[in-house]
């Protein structure tokens, strides 16, 4: 049943130009404003965290828009404390949209005396009073299962599928997916089915974290433009180790679409000093200033899609469809219209 209330936005310090562009794609959709509820995110001096929110939420269907990227502990700290303040002021649903899920790549114990904080930080969410879970690209799907409440995994493979029928029209026939380690390559195949492109793997061994030792390319790749597919680039070294190791081995193009550009320390002079021709990525982390100025970096915006999702858990229908080409192409505006 419809919710009778409209959903109401709240952001935090992480990414506000994504939450502030999501308002303005549910106020299109909706034909009526839907702005972002006035509240104040601040800092004491010892960098204690508070919250006040300005506008009555009692009874209301709020979604908290807030990334848990860098600083991850900051902002997941500010997550936590806007939905206590909303569960304290009554809210009747809070649900946590997290673009960018921080802590995830620590998913499980690799190694012994270790912690699995992704699992930490969602016995917090719940605790903190978040009803549901809104992200995108889990870098783990079992994640999901560390919640006890709902959990909507997004996936950018159906936008990044169409930006590829777009920008390599009439060259499809020569493009190739390329999953840059073995657990990555139910994420490639996916879109490899959505654009009908073969599949190649690039293997990599490492010493330790951070470090790659070893990589090896399963497939031929030979005279192929190589797209590389992944959730997160972090350091960016072994995405450009991995371009050249393709160049290598003969493709002729190698472009990279990622995820979640966490984009840390070297990555971006990386990136624009590599042998890939382009990086493209969604702004689920709010990109810098070096990554919106490197020329090689793309970013595709996921506002329309959360958007969309928004209003389909508010109507209570399916998120699901969002990972149907046919329903993204309106959604983003004829910006593919040509895919």
């Amino acid at each position: 049943m419809p919710a009778m209330t409209e959903p109401k936005l709240i952001s935090g310090n992480a990414n506000r130009p994504l939450a502030t562009a999501i308002a303005r794609r549910m106020s299109m959709h909706r034909g009526m404003n839907v702005g972002l509820v006035e509240a104040r995110v601040e800092r004491f001096n010892d960098g204690e965290i508070f919250v006040e929110v300005f506008e009555n939420v009692r009874g209301e269907d709020m979604y908290v828009i807030q990334p848990t990227s860098n600083p991850a502990n900051d902002n997941l700290m500010e997550l936590l404390i806007m939905a206590d303040a909303l569960r304290r002021s009554s809210a009747a649903r809070i649900t946590a949209v997290i673009p960018y899920f921080g802590y995830a790549r620590q998913d499980r114990r690799a190694k012994a005396r270790t912690p699995i904080s992704a699992k930490l930080v969602a016995n917090l969410l719940t605790e903190a009073g978040v009803d549901r879970v809104l992200t995108l690209d889990l870098h783990a799907a079992q994640i999901q299962g560390f919640f006890d409440i709902p959990v909507d995994n997004l996936y950018a493979s159906p936008v990044f599928g169409l930006d590829i029928k777009h920008h390599f029209a009439g060259q499809l026939a020569d493009v190739m997916v390329i999953s840059p380690d073995v657990g990555g390559v139910a994420r490639a195949r996916d879109l490899a089915q959505r654009i009908g492109a073969p599949l190649a793997i690039v293997d990599k061994r490492r010493e330790k974290a951070g470090e790659v030792a070893e990589m090896t390319v399963i497939g031929d790749v030979t005279g192929k433009k190589c797209i590389i597919v992944d959730d997160i680039c972090d350091t960016a070294g072994t995405l450009c180790k991995a371009a050249e190791v393709l160049v290598q081995h003969g493709a002729t193009e190698v472009h990279s679409y990622i995820t979640h550009g966490v984009l840390s320390g070297p990555a971006v002079e990386r990136i624009k000093n590599s042998v890939m021709k382009s990086l493209v990525i969604t702004d689920s982390i709010e990109p810098t200033a070096p990554v919106r100025d490197c020329p090689n970096i793309r970013i595709v915006p996921v506002a329309p899609m959360f958007a969309q999702a928004v209003l389909n858990i508010w109507n209570g229908t399916s998120v699901s469809s969002l990972f149907e080409t046919e329903t993204l192409v309106p959604i983003y505006e004829g910006m593919y219209s040509r895919a």
